[in-house]
């Protein structure tokens, strides 16, 4: 609003649109011409949102374009006038473009029913977090909506599901197992949170060894694992040795 403005402030209006001009070539992120990083945001292809009947499963289709074909060419094919290889070349054409938007819409449905499968199997997670996801190999959703298990493996490749609990690529809900001292199954993404739950609570000042790591998950968790497996996971989640903790304590 220059008039606005430049009641506001005094300045002449032509002196406000000189001013807003200067302001609109400036650089509004500087640091960006000095760093070499790119920073990629992750947008979910499929949003899981609890309503009244469960988790709904809807699909993100903002960045996917609504295909058609077009008229002009399907009209020409139709009408007469045409030699026999144009035509002919059209006709192709027209298939070409009929495949590609099956196939589109195909994986969209593939999409929304691995997602649909995963709620299922996952429930307790969308439900309660991360401590209730549970070993779930591709072949438990392939079976369960019927199609091949390398189907599955494509499809969850780089996809991403939004979530109350965050956002996580689909490949994550397909953890490995543990066995606890109960014979029962945990996922390692469980395991993962417990051992990262005991760093965090430890005594800065005399950070906790991975073999007291071993100990605090048999005694507490009824989780037994090796230490090395400890410090494989530790690893994983970016997690110093208990030497390096203390010097950085």
């Amino acid at each position: 609003n220059l008039r606005e403005i430049s009641k506001k402030t005094g300045y002449s209006q032509e002196k406000v649109r000189e001013v807003i001009d200067k302001i609109k070539g400036f650089d509004p992120k500087p640091g960006r011409n000095y760093s070499e990083d790119f920073v990629s945001y992750v947008v979910p292809d499929v949003y899981v949102v609890k309503g009244e009947d469960g988790f709904e499963v809807y699909l993100n289709e903002e960045d996917i374009p609504e295909l058609r074909m077009n008229s002009y060419y399907v009209e020409l094919y139709r009408g007469k006038g045409l030699d026999k290889e144009t035509k002919g070349y059209i006709k192709n054409k027209i298939k070409q473009a009929e495949w590609f938007i099956n196939s589109i819409q195909q994986r969209q449905k593939t999409l929304y029913l691995v997602a649909k499968s995963i709620v299922k199997f996952q429930e307790k997670f969308f439900e309660s977090g991360v401590r209730f996801l549970k070993p779930l190999i591709l072949r438990d959703v392939a079976q369960d909506i019927g199609v091949h298990e390398s189907t599955v493996s494509r499809i969850t490749t780089s996809k991403y599901m939004g979530t109350q609990h965050g956002i996580f690529e689909l490949k994550f809900f397909f953890p490995t197992g543990i066995s606890n001292e109960e014979g029962d199954q945990l996922s390692t993404n469980i395991v993962r949170d417990l051992i990262l739950e005991i760093v965090s609570s430890e005594d800065k000042n005399s950070p906790m060894t991975d073999d007291e790591i071993v100990v605090v998950l048999k005694e507490k968790h009824n989780i037994k694992i090796a230490r090395r497996t400890v410090a494989k996971y530790r690893d994983i989640l970016n997690i110093r040795s208990s030497r390096e903790r203390a010097n950085q304590g």
